[in-house]
């Protein structure tokens, strides 16, 4: 499988494609300031070949140069809820723990997480 692109924002990686306008809203949610004016340094990837691409997966085709401490995944749960809860993946001493959030609160934790 490709090799997951090298970026110095933490890449978004869209594996699920049944719904282009939830994936549209996320573009959207990512890219609007908070109140304060905070966004995510993300760079989203929209690419069928990440097509159903598992967490393991993911974590194996990142680039040895990617030195961001997060990897995230829009899969099909992430993509069919209004909140847009994506998948989190710490790439430090627990690499591939995970959790969950809802897009409009990844800038705080791609910010606190990226210092």
């Amino acid at each position: 499988m490709t090799q997951l692109p090298f970026t110095l924002g933490a890449l978004v990686v869209r594996t699920d494609f049944s719904d282009d306008a939830a994936w549209d809203a996320l573009g959207a949610a990512l890219s609007t300031p908070n109140e304060d004016d905070f966004l995510a340094n993300v760079e989203l990837v929209d690419d069928r070949r990440f097509a159903d691409l598992t967490p393991e997966d993911a974590l194996d085709l990142l680039p040895a140069e990617y030195e961001h401490p997060l990897l995230i995944l829009a899969d099909k749960q992430a993509l069919a809820s209004e909140e847009l809860p994506l998948l989190v993946m710490g790439l430090g001493a627990e690499r591939g723990r995970r959790f969950r959030v809802v897009a409009e609160w990844l800038w705080s934790v791609e910010n606190n997480l990226s210092i």
